[in-house]
């Protein structure tokens, strides 16, 4: 059984003894230790939930609910809803944070919860270590009966949702419904079932086939949206001759594409596809006339081809630390009118801080549409790149800061950015080292042109540091 505390939330494995797992006791804890901190004393309070369809769902839901309400928080319960919903709702229900209750990509044992500020987007660093340091002293103070929060349950976000896409500048409705296109979707019978398939009719889509699109929480298949777990929607996309597959994971906020062939389009490019199609469209600001100029971010581990396609549109790339919250941090620190992360996450600014993968579906569409061919070819229209994903476990005597260190004197040559791990630049080529934040191991990713060459890369840098361990 596992749990994880983090600055970001809480997640683990339902079921077992408290502080081993993500048992009721664990769950009502953190929850009051979030109340507590957003709710800081004041006489009024009300933060935001909404769950996935994952069958742990109901059961942390009431939980939290009823703890919030028992500090006197009045709680906007969402329902079955993703993760930009709730974060969307945040701020339209001027709410003082919001809570999301999805264990993301992981499978159906898991559960977690997941905490917004005011804006609707992930609390910062320093406000998570207040959670966790209440939390760790029980620091609570419940209120009398007289004083209890509300609960209210408005289940009509995911229209609400639908609708401020519908009003986004570069969805053209229009021509995404003069193709007719016909879309399988893959909701992984969690709320994207409910959610893609509602887009899709909004946008005009004129056959939807849906697969796993029942939101009860049974997975069919491991829901990370990878190329190894979508063998299924690959199959139906083929057999039905569809124009495209659109896969999420159980809370939206990641979107993965298939191609009429069958093949992957790629989690990393579809962040590029997007990107693509608004820095090409929109103003760089409000007060410059010209477009096709604008800045992107995506975090260190993430595809070449994003900068690439940035700088052929004029505009500026920056790469963040990994992680949603650095990422947004330097979107706004760089005004990039389009960012995200190299698995499947798109943040448009535009609409909102926040991985949103039904925003990503509605411009890609639109993309598609004005292409004016099929999907397959869209992908070879950007640059081929390839990412080798490894890692080193590491003992406990081994000093990585030492490591790391050594490894940036035997590159210093090269361009190296340090700003989470160390990333060396051969050209076009780059290798991350990074140590997990909850193994013990160092990451290490590679990119080149062409999978072999990634694997070489990835394996001299392996060799490097395991020379470095040995004292040779």
């Amino acid at each position: 059984m596992t749990l994880i505390k983090s600055i970001s939330g809480i997640r683990g494995t339902i079921g077992g003894k408290p502080g081993d797992s993500l048992t009721p006791t664990d769950i009502v804890k953190f929850a009051a230790a979030f109340g507590t901190m957003i709710k800081n004393g004041s006489k009024t309070c009300k933060i935001v939930i909404g769950r996935d369809a994952r069958l742990s769902g109901d059961m942390v839901n009431r939980l939290v609910s009823g703890t919030l309400i028992g500090l006197g928080i009045d709680v906007v319960d969402l329902g079955l809803s993703t993760t930009p919903t709730v974060e969307l709702a945040v701020k339209d229900e001027k709410a003082q944070g919001g809570i999301i209750l999805t264990a993301s990509h992981n499978p159906k044992q898991w559960n977690a919860l997941k905490l917004l500020n005011s804006d609707g987007e992930f609390i910062s660093d320093a406000l998570g270590k207040k959670v966790l340091e209440i939390a760790s002293k029980d620091d609570f103070d419940f209120a009398p009966v007289d004083k209890l929060g509300t609960f209210t349950e408005k289940k009509d976000y995911i229209q609400k949702h639908i609708d401020k896409i519908l009003a986004m500048e570069l969805v053209d409705v229009k021509a995404i419904k003069a193709k007719k296109f016909k879309i399988v979707v893959d909701g992984v019978n969690s709320t994207g079932g409910i959610a893609v398939p509602m887009l899709l009719k909004a946008l005009g889509v004129e056959t939807i086939i849906e697969l796993y699109c029942t939101p009860d929480g049974k997975f069919p298949h491991n829901p990370e949206p990878l190329p190894e777990n979508l063998t299924e929607i690959s199959l139906q996309v083929k057999r039905n001759k569809a124009d495209l597959g659109i896969v999420v994971d159980p809370d939206v906020d990641r979107l993965a594409l298939v191609s009429e062939d069958g093949s992957m389009f790629g989690e990393e490019y579809t962040l590029v596809a997007v990107a693509d199609y608004v820095l090409k469209n929109k103003r760089a600001s409000p007060n410059d006339s010209s477009v096709g100029r604008g800045n992107t971010v995506s975090n260190l581990s993430s595809t070449r081809a994003l900068r690439d396609i940035t700088e052929k549109h004029g505009g500026t790339y920056n790469a963040s630390a990994v992680g949603e919250v650095n990422v947004v941090k330097m979107m706004k620190e760089t005004k990039a009118v389009i960012g995200g992360e190299g698995n499947g996450g798109i943040i448009v600014p535009e609409l909102h801080y926040g991985r949103d993968a039904l925003a990503g579906i509605a411009l890609f569409l639109t993309h598609l549409a004005k292409f004016g061919k099929i999907c397959s070819m869209l992908r070879a229209s950007y640059p081929d790149y390839f990412i080798s994903k490894n890692k080193i476990e590491l003992t406990p005597e081994i000093n990585i800061d030492d490591l790391m260190k050594k490894i940036q004197e035997k590159y210093k040559k090269q361009p190296i950015n340090t700003v989470d791990g160390v990333k060396i630049e051969f050209d076009k080529e780059w290798v991350h080292l990074r140590r997990s934040n909850t193994e013990p191991i160092i990451r290490i990713y590679a990119e080149s042109r062409n999978e072999a060459t990634a694997n070489h890369l990835a394996e001299k840098i392996i060799s490097d540091m395991k020379q470095i361990i040995k004292g040779k």
